[in-house]
């Protein structure tokens, strides 16, 4: 009987593990195709010749983003705005999700305040009633209109609350005796009792933050303040033959618009598959201890 159903397991390993490579395969085949794509000739890629492997070495596309000075701008724009994003975030998501976790004998409109989380979860005002009161707030064209909509994340907050109501009583219990009061228990227990699901939501964070481009194009007018992906979905080869040069001409041949989205995809997905290495291990254990409420 045992070794029936050690054979068993095994079986079901041996399965799981094949469909998680199966499935991580044809997750991979479409950047395997972008970066092809990203590194072929304008003309093959146009024909349609270039499958997951480059037909003809050609850079010019990755030359055509980095030679421009803006893309230079917009990457510092968007470097600046996930780094100020991410830390306040981090701070409001913490400082909410605390009383929230806390009973409401401690905390009378805990469930008022969660209500109306849940509530703007579900529905929002609109973009047009979004878009005047950032314009009557005095933010439109700054750092603000990019930062400010994105630090509070209510999927976060109700994560980071499960996994703080999850956390012993006794704890509170104990602290309390020794007379720690709220901020002093929030800072010495739950911190860092916290750090795998705070990594979890960072990482949430990152990503979102990043890959968010419609406040940069609604929200700005100044080249000074274009996120990364604003500014990549305006990139696109432009020709005008009568104000060109015929080296001009032949450079420009080299480049084709589907090379240069495929090259803009790749760079802007660089900077998450830096950080997600290094966060990867706090994110599933992050995620399931967040999600399940006691």
């Amino acid at each position: 009987m045992g070794t029936g159903f050690m054979r068993t397991v095994r079986t079901f390993d041996v399965i799981n593990i094949l469909f998680l490579l199966f499935i991580s395969l044809v997750s991979f085949v479409p950047i395997l195709h972008t970066i092809a794509l990203s590194l072929s000739k304008s003309y093959m890629v146009e024909a349609g010749m270039v499958g997951f492997f480059p037909k003809g070495w050609n850079i010019h596309a990755y030359e055509r983003l980095l030679d421009d000075k803006q893309f230079l701008v917009s990457f510092w724009v968007s470097v600046k705005r996930v780094a100020l994003t991410v830390v306040s975030s981090f701070i409001v998501t913490l400082l909410l999700a605390f009383p929230l976790s806390r009973d409401p004998k401690q905390f009378i409109l805990r469930n008022p305040v969660m209500w109306l989380l849940i509530f703007t979860l579900l529905f929002n005002g609109g973009l047009i009633p979004f878009y005047m009161t950032v314009r009557d707030l005095g933010l439109y064209d700054t750092m603000g209109a990019l930062v400010l909509p994105m630090i509070v994340n209510v999927f976060n907050v109700i994560l980071v609350v499960n996994f703080f109501r999850s956390i012993p009583k006794e704890l509170d219990e104990c602290s309390s005796m020794d007379g720690a009061g709220p901020f002093r228990m929030l800072i010495s227990i739950y911190l860092p009792l916290s750090l795998p699901v705070l990594a979890t939501i960072s990482l949430f964070s990152i990503v979102n933050t990043w890959n968010e481009y419609l406040f940069g194009l609604i929200f700005t007018r100044s080249q000074e303040l274009m996120p990364l992906q604003t500014y990549l979905q305006t990139v696109f080869v432009k020709l005008d033959p009568t104000r060109m040069t015929i080296e001009q001409i032949k450079e420009a041949g080299l480049i084709s618009n589907k090379s240069l989205n495929a090259a803009k995809i790749l760079l802007s997905l660089l900077p998450i598959f830096i950080v997600y290495p290094f966060m990867q291990r706090f994110f599933i254990h992050g995620i399931v201890l967040g999600s399940v409420k006691e």
